[in-house]
Order: C-alpha cells, then sequence, then structure tokens
C-alpha cells in the first residue's frame, strides 16, 4: 500500500495514476474550459493575515493566484494526490502550507500539523473539484463545516450546460468522463441544502449558457465577534 493509499483510500491512487503524466501540461490545457476561476478568486475579498484554504488544489495554479491577488493571506492547500501536490509545491514554493488529503474528511490540524483547525478558515475554496470527487455531497458539507465564524466557502465548477447545443454538452459531458469528472446538475440544490443545514447564507450565480456555476456560502459571524 501506497503512502497515498494509506491517507487518501482508492481514489487518491486513482488521481495519481490519472495525473501523474497529465500535471505538467495540467494548467496550460485546462484553462481553456475551467471558466470561473478567476472570478471566485476576484470575489474572495480576503483580508491580510486571513487564511485561504484550497481543497483539492491540484497544481496550485489558484493558490498561486491568489497570493498574488490578495497579498498577505496565509495559504493553504490540500489535495488527494501525491503526484498533484509535488506540481503545487513548485508554483507556491513556501508561500502555502501544503498537504495530503480527502476532501470528504480532512482534519486540518493533522494535514498541515498545526491547531488551524481548531478556529476554521476564513475563506475555503473548491474549484472544478466535486465534479471529480464520488462523495461529493459529502466533500461539500465537511469542507464547509471548516469555516471559522462569518468565513465564506466558495465553489465554482461545471454547470448543467443546458445553454449549450445538446450534442456539444454530450460530446463535452463524455470527453470529461475519460478524466473521471461528471458535471454536477444537482450542486445548486445540494449547496442549498448544506446551508440551511448548517445555517449560513448563500448566493448563487450560473455562468453564461450554464457552462459554470459559483456559489459562495458564508458562515455568519458569531454575535460579539469582530
Amino acid at each position: 500500500m501506497t503512502r497515498s493509499d494509506a491517507k487518501t483510500g482508492g481514489h487518491g491512487a486513482l488521481m495519481d495514476n490519472v495525473y501523474r503524466g497529465q500535471r505538467h501540461i495540467y494548467d496550460f490545457t485546462r484553462k481553456y474550459y475551467l471558466f470561473g476561476r478567476d472570478t471566485l478568486i476576484a470575489g474572495l475579498e480576503a483580508s491580510p493575515g486571513s487564511t485561504v484554504l484550497e481543497v483539492a488544489c491540484g497544481t496550485g495554479r489558484n493558490l498561486a493566484k491568489i497570493g498574488r491577488r490578495w497579498p498577505g493571506v496565509r495559504l493553504y492547500g490540500l489535495d488527494i494526490s501525491t503526484a498533484m501536490l509535488k506540481s503545487a509545491r513548485k508554483a507556491v514554493g513556501e508561500e502555502a502550507k501544503l498537504g495530503l488529503g480527502d476532501a470528504c474528511g480532512f482534519d486540518p490540524a493533522q494535514v498541515f500539523d498545526e491547531a488551524e483547525g481548531d478556529i476554521g478558515f476564513d475563506r475555503i475554496v473548491l474549484s472544478y473539484s466535486l465534479s471529480m470527487i464520488p462523495d461529493w455531497k459529502g466533500a461539500l458539507d465537511h469542507t464547509a463545516s471548516q469555516l471559522a465564524p462569518g468565513g465564506a466557502l466558495h465553489v465554482v465548477d461545471f454547470g448543467d450546460l443546458g445553454g449549450l447545443p445538446r450534442p456539444l454538452a454530450a460530446l463535452l459531458r463524455r470527453w470529461l468522463a475519460k478524466f473521471h469528472v461528471s458535471t454536477r446538475d444537482t450542486l445548486p440544490a445540494a449547496a442549498r441544502n448544506v446551508a440551511r443545514a448548517r445555517g449560513m447564507g448563500i448566493v448563487s450565480r450560473r455562468g453564461p449558457l450554464g457552462y459554470y456555476q459559483l456559489h459562495v456560502l458564508t458562515a455568519y459571524a458569531r454575535p460579539g465577534s469582530v
């Protein structure tokens, strides 16, 4: 059993197999169809000193951009793939703490070897990751539980593709399936359910042609907190 298997189970090994070679060209190719990521980053409104975690950080592309767009934030990233974490370390260097973990049940204190998990994160990002996670609803709920009071979970992923011609949408879905990616058409309802169950606010946005969707779940600040 590999280290990845021991910590993250079979899905980690699957992701390693899928991206061990692709990680070298991932960012170059994905920029042509992973839309909405930079819109998410621009909307983080992260203050200097605040903690920003990306769950399923992949190559570290988003973390590096977040660091440039919101200077002074404390960056964290976790991924289920050891192969992807190698690329992420090259992208962010010492600017972020990285760790191996499963989005469905990670413990920040263990992943990052510190007590950060005791207070939660000010911003958490899920960028085109739920469409790759088998238990994506569990991952969404667990990630939301890691927010600090007043913190916000920002989610971007494929939408329902409803505005695309049906043949094109079907072709895209088949192509994505080759990479173990499935569009989450019920994500809007799932996000609302998590927000309702956890007493959070939610704002959702449907991208052009339904190609992508954005959701922001906000944990209300405790009374008397600054």
